[in-house]
């Protein structure tokens, strides 16, 4: 499934920029009878909707058609290598176990590690037989960890050994629990009354052994297209997560979505799409983001297996590794979120690696400065790089900036994808003219069903006719393209005066000794609040506070420049999303003034 297939026989090229607006370009690609971007009209518990017509009806129908990538690289994980048909034949084995230990159709299996080829084999071993795979975050505590496993109901619970003493004192209270596998773990494993506690490796096999499994077919079952597939929990800010239920048709319409992106940029600058060449060599992606995200799952994992691409995985995240990696693995596509491409750029040891094979840098998950697309041309000057906008609800990507239109618009996350519709609405839920600031809803059949067993948080989030409340501040220019402002809750009022953090945070992404920046509110007894900013310097940097202040002052209103900066040295705190951890931050900083 090429990122540029379509029928392009009515295609025209045109040596002028833009040879076709968005809609004349989305027009082309999805009226193309027989393209993977052709759209039909189908309803959607109850609510007409936009879909990919030829897109796989379910990920098991997606995985069984991975299978004829077979002997390419899949997964890499340090010295060990797992090819197409080991992956396959693991995953078959998998899937069997989860039958033969009770595990039906619509039933929870977590998945509790941190990127290991485990994780993937787990995952698609849950999704092939019908059962919904509940991926948490490996930062959790155990406390937290413990909530997800007797929120969802999982029944059987997939794990690493850092996990497995996290949570090992909490699973008398999960009554639902009745298995534990138990991967990367060395030692003796617990021996629990409430719950058979079991070995990967004797359950599956050990690391490194799948291609020594004997062929055997999947499990049988029957899977829809909206049937359930996965509860990713959201990374809220106050109160326990929400977990997003999400389903085969949500995963399946990220992947075509993805994908539409080069083609429009080829029409957008007069060409035509160029058709898939089978024997191309596979592209290597750098896995920079965990696979319990949207992100890392639905936009990584599930796209390269789909393509047949080559994923290569790090312990943990080191941009002086990523560099070793990129060399090493000839990567042809990175990103993560905008910090991690910055720590990247700026490492002391960037020009001691050949970086030659990339070809694509790619980031969404946090704000991003336009200051980035010009350090990312210059560094790599054959790469494109691009930006999108989604989320957990989303399952992953709404919009796409890429090519040159993300050139020419750096600060915008790109107009929506074809199947999605979007609004900007004031706090009444009416409609806004083009430009002005509102919150932006999202239709499409990307959008999740729901919170798991919370009906008045999906009420709240999700109107009788399938509008998603984002609960992001953004503007929308003439053309569809969106601006990302703040979040809804975040944002600074000083004096009756909406500051947006995002456009601070990016005049301070331009400066040059910048890499990383984060917008506070400092409590105030007249103004109601006041400017702060936490700022990660380069290495050896000797900016001041006034300079940075002078620098924003050079660009913004005076009332939105910083009364006070903070500078570290270390990366700010973000957590698995990427997101920076802004109320932590806060916090820090307000204690710091004393």
């Amino acid at each position: 499934m090429s990122n540029s297939q379509t029928a392009s026989a009515s295609f025209k090229a045109d040596a002028s920029w833009p040879a076709m607006s968005i809609a004349e370009a989305h027009a082309l690609l999805t009226g193309t009878e027989g393209s993977p971007f052709e759209m039909a009209e189908e309803t959607i518990r109850g609510i007409k909707l936009r879909v990919w017509k030829n897109a796989p009806a379910s990920l098991r129908d997606l995985f069984e058609m991975g299978r004829a990538h077979g002997d390419l690289d899949y997964l890499v994980f340090q010295d060990e290598r797992v090819t197409y048909e080991a992956h396959y034949r693991a995953v078959a084995k998998c899937a069997a176990a989860l039958v033969e230990r009770g595990v039906g159709k619509g039933d929870r299996v977590a998945i509790i590690m941190r990127n290991y080829p485990e994780w993937a084999i787990a995952f698609w071993a849950t999704v092939v037989i019908g059962a919904v795979t509940v991926p948490l975050n490996a930062w959790l505590t155990g406390d937290e960890l413990g909530y997800g496993l007797s929120d969802s109901g999982s029944k059987v619970a997939i794990v690493d050994g850092e996990r497995l003493a996290r949570i090992e004192d909490r699973l008398a209270a999960i009554p639902t629990l009745k298995h534990l596998i138990v991967a990367r773990h060395a030692g003796d494993l617990p021996d629990k009354q409430e719950l058979r506690v079991e070995a990967w490796a004797d359950v599956v096999a050990a690391p490194g052994q799948y291609a020594s499994l004997p062929d055997a077919a999947l499990p049988s079952v029957d899977i829809g297209s909206d049937d359930d597939a996965t509860i990713f929990y959201t990374s809220g800010t106050t109160g326990r997560p929400k977990g997003a239920l999400g389903t085969h048709r949500n995963i399946i319409t990220n992947l075509i979505s993805l994908a539409i992106s080069p083609a429009r940029a080829c029409l957008r600058r007069g060409e035509v799409p160029p058709q898939p060449d089978p024997d191309a060599p596979k592209r290597a992606f750098l896995l920079s983001v965990p696979f319990f995200h949207a992100t890392g799952c639905h936009s990584i994992l599930v796209p390269n297996l789909a393509a047949g691409g080559k994923i290569v995985m790090m312990y943990k995240w080191d941009p002086e590794e990523a560099l070793r990696l990129i060399e090493a693995e000839k990567i042809a596509a990175f990103g993560g979120v905008p910090a991690m491409v910055w720590q990247v750029l700026e490492s002391p040891r960037f020009y001691e690696f050949d970086l030659s094979s990339v070809e694509s840098v790619s980031y969404g998950g946090a704000p991003s400065a336009p200051e980035l697309v010009q350090r990312i041309k210059q560094s790599f000057p054959k790469v494109s790089p691009g930006n999108g906008y989604g989320l957990t609800e989303t399952s992953s990507v709404t919009t796409q900036n890429s090519a040159e239109d993300y050139q020419n618009r750096p600060s915008s996350a790109g107009p929506a994808v074809p199947v999605c519709d979007l609004r900007v609405v004031d706090a009444d839920g009416r409609d806004l003219p083009i430009g002005e600031v509102g919150e932006l809803l999202i239709r499409g059949p990307n959008v999740v069903k729901g919170y798991w067993n919370k009906p008045e948080a999906t009420a709240a989030a999700i109107d009788k006719d399938g509008w998603f409340r984002s609960g992001d501040l953004v503007r929308m220019d003439e053309e569809g393209f969106v601006f990302i402002l703040d979040r809804a809750k975040d944002m600074l009022i000083r004096g009756g005066e909406n500051i947006y953090c995002v456009e601070i945070e990016d005049v301070l992404y331009a400066h040059p000794q910048v890499m990383d920046a984060a917008i506070v509110g400092i409590p105030h007894k007249v103004l109601g609040e006041e400017v702060g900013a936490i700022v990660q310097v380069t290495r050896g940097a000797t900016v001041s506070e006034a300079a940075l202040q002078a620098h924003v002052r050079a660009h913004l209103a005076g009332f939105k420049v910083p009364v006070r900066i903070e500078f570290r040295h270390e990366p700010l705190p973000r957590n698995a999303n990427g997101k920076i951890l802004k109320t932590q931050l806060r916090q820090e900083f307000l204690a710091a003034m004393g």
